[in-house]
């Protein structure tokens, strides 16, 4: 963990974010510090390590214009655990305090899948080994000597008849395992063991139990339950993929991933809460009560997260210390400064992202590696069609989903989807009944002029509205 990191200065960390992000410079440079400090701290002395705390981030700025993307995309270039939450669930009707530990929870989960995930590629190779070895024996049962009668052999017979028929068995199994290895029997079935855990299902009398107790208990009554097998009768590539889960699941040690996930959510795990504007309440509306209250309530409970504090989950307890939150909202009714004092000291950099301009929306269609022009071409490529789009078509669109936002509402690059699926709809019906395999097909700005004209004159827009 602190090895991957070293090498990711905060030069390169932008330099990564600018292939699928474009513009909002201020943003990437402050997350590109933090991601780069956690290294700074693992690498600081002991003493000091506990006493440097993450300078967690409040991004401010209309939907679309990439927060939830710069978060995500920052976590898979460190390969840290990131979970996403909406704070206005929070103020849901029947929220009770306890709910808001869950998003430290989904931190955890999400840290153990990737570390198991990470370890069963460590042993894959050993687990394919031992999966090939069952296929065979489902295709050509190993021969038991004791099967043969014992006077069948004498001193002179012992050791040669045996060692014939093995070889052959051998020879057999080697020639099968050519086969299996060059992917020749890949359709062939077997009957292959399953491993099925009784499924436990637990009903509760009285209080309501939240949803993390009830899953625990269920747990631990199904851990308690016998494995049962189950023949089934499936082909090689099928028996292949299911065993491959099982043999690697029984070659890694879960305690030792367990204690990897804990440690690597508490020092790398990042937390964006989204929409935490909508727990803010505008100091001008005066007086308490009603949901106010309650969006004070729920900021209260976020509190002692983001300031750190012991969770308990079913894999251990995790201390949120050192867990990097990143907040971001709107605020165009309420303000940062309409978060209670306490929870604002707890997000000390903020970062005002840009609204986008027509400019932004051009780059956006044509630089990132995840542009939604390369998407369509991707998929178009599926039915071996070729999909071009002209540069001027690409400023014809960008055009048009820059004047849709500022007339109607404004949702930032998510406009492309919409302008972009209304363009292209009826090539992806035609293909590939009517468009054949081998056709091109170039976006012309005309065209572009042509099957848009509609959404550009049409005032009541609200169907396009995501």
């Amino acid at each position: 963990m602190k090895e991957d990191l070293q090498y990711l200065t905060p030069r390169q960390i932008v330099e990564e974010l600018d292939k699928y992000i474009v513009g909002q410079h201020d943003a990437k440079r402050n997350v590109a510090i933090a991601l780069r400090n956690r290294w700074r701290r693992m690498n600081a002395p002991d003493e000091m390590q506990q006493d440097i705390v993450p300078n967690n981030i409040l991004m401010i700025g209309s939907t679309g214009v990439g927060k939830t993307e710069i978060a995500r995309r920052l976590a898979k270039i460190a390969d840290a655990p990131f979970t996403k939450v909406e704070a206005s669930k929070f103020t849901e009707v029947g929220y009770v305090g306890r709910d808001v530990e869950s998003m430290v929870r989904d931190l955890v989960e999400q840290s153990v899948h990737m570390v198991k995930a990470a370890k069963k590629e460590d042993v894959k190779s050993r687990a394919t080994q031992i999966v090939e070895d069952v296929i065979l024996d489902s295709l050509i049962p190993p021969m038991k000597t004791s099967s043969v009668s014992p006077g069948f052999f004498t001193d002179s017979n012992t050791e040669e008849m045996p060692s014939s028929d093995q070889e052959l068995n051998e020879r057999t199994r080697e020639r099968f395992r050519e086969k299996l290895r060059n992917g020749e029997l890949e359709s062939r079935k077997i009957e292959i063991n399953i491993q099925q855990t009784a499924g436990a299902n637990v009903g509760v009398a009285g209080p309501g139990i939240d949803e993390m107790t009830m899953m625990n208990i269920q747990e631990m009554i199904g851990g308690m339950m016998p494995k049962k097998t189950k023949k089934r009768k499936v082909s090689i590539a099928e028996a292949r993929r299911i065993l491959l889960e099982e043999e690697s699941a029984k070659l890694i040690d879960m305690d030792e991933v367990k204690e990897e996930a804990i440690r690597r959510a508490e020092n790398m795990g990042i937390i964006f809460i989204d929409e935490i504007d909508k727990i803010a309440s505008p100091r001008s509306a005066g007086g308490s009560g009603g949901p106010d209250v309650s969006r004070e309530g729920v900021q209260r409970d976020l509190l002692p997260i983001v300031e750190g504090s012991t969770v308990n989950t079913k894999y251990g307890v995790i201390n949120t210390d050192h867990v990097l939150f990143i907040a971001a909202g709107a605020f165009h009714v309420s303000k940062p400064s309409d978060l209670i004092p306490e929870l604002q000291g707890r997000f000390p950099i903020r970062v005002e992202l840009q609204s986008l301009t027509q400019e932004d929306f051009y780059q956006i269609l044509k630089e990132p590696k995840n542009a939604l022009t390369k998407q369509y071409e991707a998929l178009l490529q599926a039915e071996e069609v070729e999909l071009t789009f002209q540069d001027n078509a690409l400023r014809k669109i960008a055009e048009i989903s820059f004047h849709i936002n500022a007339e109607v509402e404004n949702i930032g690059a998510r406009r492309l989807h919409t302008v972009m699926s209304h363009l292209l709809n009826e090539f992806l019906f035609d293909v590939p009944d009517v468009i054949g395999a081998n056709a091109k097909i170039s976006i012309t700005a005309e065209m572009v002029d042509e099957r848009l004209s509609g959404l550009v004159k049409n005032r009541d827009l609200s169907q396009y509205i995501l």
